[in-house]
């Protein structure tokens, strides 16, 4: 299933950037879904190309009955983002992997932070799939949207906590 989404927001790439790759930021969108942030880690000087690694519990109380069957309460979901470095105009581009623990749901987008004035554009891109013979697309279809909302939150939020700090 495809993911897809567009955000603008009226601050500079590297402001957006820099909350989005924030441990502080991280552990509050994660409480703010009622999940916590295991683990937080950033690879590399944020100034060029670096990568982040988060680890979070999420419960499944939104999921459908039969996913929570199958999954329990909780989900263990590892991020991955390998962000590029920066182009001339400040624009950036991550690749995002997201493995759900215990789960056959596997997520890979591509978010790109693009210059527009002093706003940024966040383009998001990707696909839910599911390796499980013959229920598989039923199961990304039944991710997929949790896995929009999950990544279009953190833009919503990102812009809040710009304003805020």
């Amino acid at each position: 299933m495809a993911l897809s989404a567009t955000t603008t927001l009226p601050h500079a790439v590297d402001s957006v950037a820099a909350v989005l790759v924030n441990e502080d930021f991280q552990r509050h969108t994660s409480e703010l879904v009622g999940g916590t942030l295991e683990s937080f880690a950033v690879t590399g000087d944020v100034a060029g190309a670096f990568s982040t690694t988060s680890v979070r519990t999420l419960p499944t109380t939104r999921l459908p009955e039969i996913a929570r069957k199958f999954v329990g309460e909780s989900l263990t979901v590892t991020q991955v983002e390998n962000w590029d470095a920066p182009s001339a105009d400040g624009s950036r581009q991550s690749n995002i992997s997201l493995k759900i623990a215990g789960a056959p749901v596997d997520v890979s987008a591509v978010q790109r932070l693009v210059a527009e004035g002093g706003s940024t554009r966040i383009d998001l891109e990707g696909n839910v799939t599911s390796s499980v013979p013959f229920l598989g697309g039923k199961i990304a279809a039944a991710a997929e949207p949790m896995v929009a909302k999950a990544l279009n939150l953190q833009s919503q939020q990102a812009q809040a906590w710009l304003e805020s700090h």
